[in-house]
């Protein structure tokens, strides 16, 4: 079994494999392709993410500079919008729903490296899935961490650490975030787009 194939099945693989190495290359010039177009290139940046990701929804506007490591981990939805600055380690899988917004700054890591320093100097690293549902907001300078569900509808509040799932239709922040309180028919301002 491929070090590749250990990382799909979410077991302990070796992060410093070459077959790995070479598909991190693939990715940067991928990336770094995409991060040179200019927004008038909608047609070519579109293509770019159809060869970087696993799945790339209709709709979806991502922003430069942005980074993965594999790029092949990484499913988005439909009506997706990624702003500036993000940042997906997809070790793990990392899927985006549809009508997400990703503020600016947002970085995703779907790995653990060992705790125990001789293994971690070995490469041992532990890929978990991150999963953000439909219709989220994941506010600017957020940091998402492995395993981590977020629920549809919710609100993840500006600069903070996701260690653990939060539930659909809250709003949650912090360091560690917490969940503050459920979204309510109270927090509609009555914009209706014509």
């Amino acid at each position: 079994m491929t070090e590749w194939d250990k990382m799909q099945r979410h077991q302990i693989y070796d992060d410093f494999d070459p077959d790995l190495f070479d598909l991190r290359v693939k990715a940067k010039k991928l990336f770094r392709e995409f991060n040179s177009t200019s927004d008038e290139e909608v047609e070519k940046r579109r293509e770019i993410m159809g060869k970087l990701f696993k799945k790339v929804g209709e709709r979806v506007w991502m922003e430069p500079v942005f980074t993965c490591e594999f790029g092949k981990n990484i499913t988005i939805g439909n009506d997706v919008y990624i702003n500036f600055g993000c940042t997906l380690l997809d070790c793990g899988q990392i899927s985006i729903g549809n009508n997400t917004l990703i503020g600016p700054n947002v970085s995703a890591y779907s790995a653990n490296h060992s705790l125990d320093s001789e293994e971690r100097i070995s490469g041992a690293l532990i890929p978990e899935p991150i999963t953000i549902g439909n219709r989220v907001w994941i506010g600017g300078g957020s940091i998402i961490l492995s395993g981590v569900t977020i629920g549809d509808d919710t609100v993840i509040g500006a600069g903070s650490v996701v260690t653990h799932d939060i539930p659909s239709g809250v709003v949650a922040a912090g360091n560690p975030c917490k969940v503050i309180r459920k979204i309510t028919e109270k927090d509609k301002v009555g914009f209706r787009k014509n």
